[in-house]
């Protein structure tokens, strides 16, 4: 078994997690729908997560998990917890960036249909890392047992260049991305808004506009894509189905994004950019985000 990458200190010394079990859960976050506000260090690609201070803490971390989040089902389900889930891998660590532009846009891309997970979702550029929110896929319970179990750490890097000085230098994977946007403050908070698991209904701006600008990738060239309003704002269904929308990570940390405009000097990186620490959730998609933003699940 590999060795752990995200370490609890829930006894005084840092223990690693079984994969069946939720980390906000363990954390004490066992009702509402958070963030939490986490103590954490990262260390030689650990991330130690705690709910009370500890020597080397660097930041509090807020971790959020969804209300559906398969892990929290299977802490009230322990027969579904069988041969059929993993029991040789703990919980691993994955990284996501929320890359803002000078013109205060930030870039989603969409992974492609082919990959076996969370095709054609929307999503921060990022991936796994050797070394939050909690994170799963399948995300829901009634999709399957989960096959895998990430914290994804979501880190804002505030660039002095424009979206379109951005775009010209950026080189997507085709095998991983399908297409990509930049996301205006307006477009997000309606993204945002439309937030998973909830039932109270979200009053949307009236004046959005029905498609977004996207550039799609094909054929080892680009070209504009008009996506529908519509297709950013779906929720997560219930039953399996891939089909296009941004997932429940990123509106958590779209919303995040959003406090944060005007609110946080950045720190300044001697590429140009700006990286301020972020948050994590607990699912499966540097430093964290600021102490006001934070982590899902």
């Amino acid at each position: 078994m590999a060795a752990a990458r995200v370490l609890l200190l829930l006894s005084g010394r840092p223990e690693s997690v079984s994969f069946a079990q939720s980390v906000c859960g363990l954390l004490g976050a066992r009702s509402g729908l958070g963030p939490w506000p986490m103590h954490c260090s990262l260390k030689q690609g650990r991330l130690v997560l705690s709910a009370r201070p500890f020597p080397g803490a660097s930041f509090r971390l807020p971790l959020q998990r969804p209300p559906f989040c398969p892990f929290a089902a299977l802490d009230q389900q322990p027969w579904a917890s069988g041969a059929e889930l993993p029991t040789n891998r703990g919980v691993d660590l994955g990284v996501a960036v929320i890359l803002q532009s000078s013109d205060q846009t930030v870039l989603l891309t969409r992974r492609t249909r082919t990959l076996s997970i969370s095709p054609n979702l929307w999503v921060p550029p990022g991936g796994h890392v050797e070394l939050d929110e909690e994170t799963a896929y399948p995300p829901r319970l009634s999709w399957g047992l989960p096959k895998y179990h990430h914290i994804i750490l979501y880190l804002l890097v505030i660039s002095q260049e424009s979206q379109q000085q951005l775009q010209a230098r950026i080189q997507p994977n085709p095998s991983e991305v399908s297409a990509l946007m930049w996301l205006r403050p307006d477009v997000a908070a309606a993204v945002a808004a439309t937030e998973d698991g909830t039932e109270t209904p979200r009053h949307l701006p009236q004046d959005l506009p029905p498609l977004c600008s996207a550039v799609e990738l094909e054929d080892g060239g680009a070209r504009p894509l008009a996506l529908p309003m519509s297709t950013l704002l779906r929720t997560t269904p219930s039953t399996a189905e891939s089909k296009e929308r941004v997932s429940t990570g990123t509106k958590f940390a779209l919303r995040l994004w959003l406090q944060h405009l005007g609110s946080v000097t950045a720190l300044p990186c001697a590429s140009g950019a700006h990286v301020d620490p972020g948050p994590a959730k607990e699912e499966r998609n540097m430093d964290p985000l600021p102490s006001n933003q934070g982590s899902g699940k």
